[in-house]
């Protein structure tokens, strides 16, 4: 796990190492263990290191094997390199090092770029061929891992985040229309390849991208999501589902203990890290180091779900700890928190995640999390209308949009309006694709592959490696999520949801856990923003900045500060604290 960058050069110039340099410094905190750069005429690479498997210096990046003439930069982790190396061993390859990224690049020379294919993980990657000079870059199935892109004529540079580019300095820093509709209307959610801002874009996931050595590129999907029953699966019983479910559960948590440090797991009291903790115990994990968050009671609303976490470390004799935030202390870390999102994030829980993630690397390096089970079982209350619903685009805007079209024509300053509903336009195109026909699986799908990868995915890389802490996902295993898109939906969606998945973690989890009324990761003093956090938005949206850029309606903006409790989402955000937070992000990082 780690944060990598890169410049590559067209025609006959050379790639500017000090460029990269400086994007690999603002990657720091994503790799504290280490650092380097390569440049050979016109390509360099830049990386900072966090050590998780192969300690040693063999595996410091960029790596460049003389003997393939091949060079890489790799962040991310490969659960099965083991397995990976054994077969490559078998075929003659000599290995110098123990990692997984000395196998991504023999795996790259014997298979080709579609090597991907045989990976099980999460990854982002460039790998350069020193003969031919083509330059392939790809990002994991789920988008897990983010690889940004500037291109200006002549050059294109790549990194694992928006900011480092801008610390190369030379991107239109100018408001995307489009992605801010998306931000405003599609609950924060922009979907790649668009940023916020005009001059940088997104690798998708399931993307690989070659580049040429004159520039000429190719852009290839190398995996899609379908759903809908496999041949044979009309023979399974709901008992045959649920063992299905926890028994490819059970392998994908196994895979991700691969490391040589120890391994951790954010319990939140919920399900979904619950039935983690519960799986690893059973895996024979003794001494389990756990952590929990919790924020004070806020109009009536708890803060905190310790009851739950409780029961579980307790059942499972974790080495559990509770880290309780008061507004005191959340208050001055938000600066913190904005600088680290690569984009704005709206989600309140990205500042307990900020906070969470600072305390647990003191402890462990690597910790599991339960993000994405909601998403590939059906864990919202948006899924069960969408059943059999006759106009699921409509049905679906009307539960997650948080503003129509009507409404973003009134708070948008009209040089950064789109012109039209471009999020909605988007729905369709992506409900109107082959490979999911009932109207709830086309929200699964949309869900699944845009909507996680570009909010609770993206926010739980940006908040733990913000701290040099590696977060791994077993819900987001892609044989899991494959097996997922094969329950049938009324598996899912029954009793509130994640029927299936309930079912099977009774096997294993205690049922108080189980039986709970849904909850979520709670701060409540950013969704009433009242005291020092309504400052802290007054003064951002009337600092010169914003008044100069113009972003939003003045008169508006103020209504959003008069009555902010009255303006919640249909999904419990705060339509203030979305306004606010997009300009103090771009205030953060002197855009």
């Amino acid at each position: 796990m780690c944060g990598l960058c890169g410049e590559i050069h067209f025609g006959g110039g050379a790639a500017s190492a000090t460029a990269v340099g400086a994007m690999a410094e603002a990657l720091a905190p994503r790799g504290p263990d280490g650092n380097g750069l390569f440049a050979q005429g016109r390509v360099a690479f830049g990386h900072r290191r966090l050590r998780i498997i192969d300690l040693s210096d063999a595996a410091q990046q960029p790596m460049v094997d003389a003997e393939l003439g091949l060079g890489i930069v790799f962040n991310g982790c490969i659960y099965n390199y083991p397995q990976l190396r054994t077969e490559l061993e078998g075929k003659g390859y000599r290995f110098f090092s123990h990692g997984d990224t000395e196998v991504l690049v023999k795996a790259y020379h014997a298979w080709g770029p579609r090597f991907v294919e045989r990976l099980y993980g999460m990854f982002a990657f460039a790998i350069w061929e020193r003969e031919s000079g083509r330059v392939v870059l790809g990002r994991d199935r789920l988008g897990i891992k983010p690889l940004y892109l500037a291109e200006t004529p002549g050059r294109l540079r790549f990194a694992s985040t928006l900011p480092a580019l801008l610390a190369a300095g030379d991107v239109d820093t100018s408001i995307d229309p489009v992605a801010l509709h998306h931000y405003m209307s599609f609950h924060a959610v922009v979907p790649a390849p668009l940023t916020i801002l005009k001059g940088v874009r997104k690798l998708p996931p399931a993307t690989l991208l070659t580049i040429e050595a004159d520039g000429t590129r190719r852009e290839e999907t190398y995996w899609t999501l379908n759903f809908g029953p496999a041949p044979g699966d009309e023979r399974m019983s709901e008992a045959d589902w649920q063992d299905a479910v926890l028994s490819t559960l059970r392998l994908s948590v196994e895979r991700r203990l691969v490391a040589d440090v120890p391994v951790g797991v954010l319990l939140s009291g919920g399900l979904d890290s619950s039935v983690i903790v519960a799986l690893l115990a059973e895996a024979g994990q003794t001494g389990l180091k756990t952590f929990s968050i919790g924020f004070e009671t806020v109009g009536g609303e708890a803060g905190d779900e310790f009851q739950y976490s409780d029961i579980v470390a307790r059942r499972f004799e974790t080495d559990h700890t509770k880290l309780f935030i008061d507004s005191n202390r959340a208050l001055p870390a938000l600066e913190g928190c904005v600088r680290s999102m690569a984009e704005p994030m709206v989600s309140h829980d990205a500042i307990g995640f900020y906070l969470l993630s600072q305390e647990v690397s003191r402890h462990v390096k690597v910790v599991q999390s339960g993000q994405g089970a909601d998403e590939i079982f059906a864990g919202y209350h948006w899924y069960p209308p969408l059943m059999e619903v006759a106009d699921p685009v409509s049905a679906y805007a009307r539960v997650f949009f948080d503003r129509d079209q009507a409404e973003m024509d009134r708070i948008v300053g009209p040089a950064y309006r789109a012109g039209s509903d471009v999020s909605r336009a988007f729905v369709e195109r992506h409900f109107a694709r082959p490979g999911a026909d009932r109207g709830v699986d086309k929200a699964l799908r949309l869900d699944s592959t845009v909507m996680l990868v570009d909010d609770p995915v993206k926010r739980v890389d940006n908040m733990t490696m913000a701290w040099g802490l590696e977060g791994r996902v077993p819900f987001l295993d892609h044989d899991l999520v494959e097996l997922a898109a094969r329950v049938p939906p009324e598996l899912k969606i029954r009793g509130g949801g994640k029927h299936v998945l309930k079912e099977a973690a009774r096997k294993v989890v205690p049922w108080e856990v189980i039986d709970r009324p849904k909850g979520y990761f709670p701060v409540p003093a950013l969704k009433y923003l009242r005291g020092p956090y309504l400052d802290l938005v007054r003064d951002v949206l009337h600092a010169p900045a914003a008044k100069a850029r113009g972003l939003f309606e003045p008169a508006e903006v103020e209504r959003l500060l008069a009555e902010p409790d009255r303006h919640i989402t249909p999904l419990r955000g705060s339509k203030l604290w979305q306004v606010a937070l997009l300009e103090y992000w771009l205030q953060t990082h002197g855009i």
